[in-house]
């Protein structure tokens, strides 16, 4: 499972170590040379700032040779209170792969704990390739906070593409229960599925239905024969993929002008945007011609009304509207 963090170079990340480490030993050398005075050289009795520079570098790696040692009690009380500390320090960013290993481990772990604690309601989105991806954009443009999807894909390299765009991603097979526990499928409020392969959208649609019994399901296939397989699985809506751009390439053919205006209701954020959204209170008792959207139909209960169904009527609270939208 990956999490969305800053990406910075292995070259970058050594060059800061390196800066570190020369900033520790340039601290280390001025300390030492300004108290010179304490300190004493068995080669000539004087210490030179070549001799502080040698005492430093020594000193910072432990090596510690004894020709050059602090007789003074403020010498070798500042190599107590400073330079110890500094020595510490120098052997830290030294090994600090290794404790920087250490260190995201234990806060990948408490990052997963809080995540996992904190995570209801949230979207699953199996298979981040093109449909993915674009159903990711296309909720985030709806105002689900990005934080609220996690992804999950087979392929490692697009999990952390996935993960570089700010998304929490796991790794794994979506058809295994464990994958899709550790998204978190059981609490998840919507589920996406755009696997690659209608068999394998099926496996997945059965293995998360089982998992989850609430959620809606929105799965994709290729060919329009495998769509009742998905309905029977239990996914609540079913997009054929192919049949649907079929459909807009023909209409483009016959009609370019209709192609232009569907092409433009699926194209979120552009133009003309079909949404779905509630009556508002002073909407209530108006007729669905009236209002400033087009409406195209009205979802009152379990009934999907068209917009010139005489049953609709006014408009009721409650109701849910299904309108073309000029996006802003």
């Amino acid at each position: 499972m990956l999490f969305p963090r800053p990406a910075a170079g292995p070259l970058r990340q050594v060059a800061r170590r390196l800066l570190l480490a020369l900033l520790v030993l340039v601290i280390t050398v001025v300390i030492v040379y300004v108290g010179r005075g304490g300190y004493h050289d068995n080669a000539d009795g004087t210490v030179s700032f070549l001799d502080a520079l040698y005492y430093s570098t020594v000193t910072l790696s432990t090596t510690g040779y004894g020709d050059i040692v602090p007789y003074s009690t403020v010498a070798r009380l500042t190599n107590t209170l400073l330079v110890t500390p500094l020595r510490v320090i120098f052997l830290i960013i030294l090994v600090g792969t290794t404790l920087e290993v250490l260190t995201e481990r234990t806060r990948e772990q408490y990052r997963l704990k809080r995540w996992r604690s904190a995570l209801h309601d949230h979207v699953v989105i199996v298979g981040f390739g093109t449909k993915g991806r674009s159903a990711a954009q296309t909720l985030i443009g709806r105002g689900v906070p990005q934080d609220r999807i996690v992804v999950v894909d087979p392929v490692p390299k697009v999990v952390q593409a996935a993960a570089d765009e700010g998304f929490v991603a796991v790794t794994g097979d979506a058809t295994r229960n464990d994958v899709l526990l550790r998204a978190e499928v059981g609490r998840a409020r919507q589920i996406v599925i755009a696997a690659q392969r209608d068999d394998t959208a099926v496996l997945v649609t059965l293995t998360a239905r089982q998992l989850n019994g609430t959620a809606r399901i929105v799965a994709s296939v290729r060919e329009e024969e495998n769509a009742p397989l998905l309905r029977q699985s239990g996914a609540d809506a079913v997009i054929t993929s192919s049949s649907a751009a079929g459909r807009l390439l023909g209409m483009s053919m016959l009609s370019p002008s209709a192609g232009r205006v569907m092409d433009d209701l699926i194209t979120y954020g552009s133009g003309l945007d079909l949404i779905e959204r509630s009556v508002e209170a002073s909407e209530v008792g108006r007729r669905a011609r009236e209002l400033k959207d087009l409406v195209v139909s009205v979802r009152r209960g379990e009934d999907l009304l068209a917009h010139d169904d005489p049953e609709l009527g006014a408009l009721r609270a409650g109701d849910r509207l299904i309108a073309i939208h000029r996006a802003t």
